[in-house]
């Protein structure tokens, strides 16, 4: 990884794949698995260090 935002960038894509599967997925706990990850993954992404709106100066 070249940059803190791009694993946050990846973190995010590999977040919404696992809510797609989680869309498609017919075993219950399967779905709540790959939601419960993708959820983990957002926030994880949040914190990786990339610039979010609260960290850029409106001035």
């Amino acid at each position: 990884m070249s940059a803190a935002g791009e694993s946050g960038r990846e973190m995010r894509a590999r977040a919404a794949d696992l809510e797609q599967a989680a869309e498609r997925a017919t075993d219950p706990q399967e779905r709540q698995r790959l939601k419960d990850k993708a959820r983990q993954l957002k926030e994880q992404s949040e914190h990786a260090g990339g610039t979010g709106k609260r960290d850029i100066d409106p001035i």
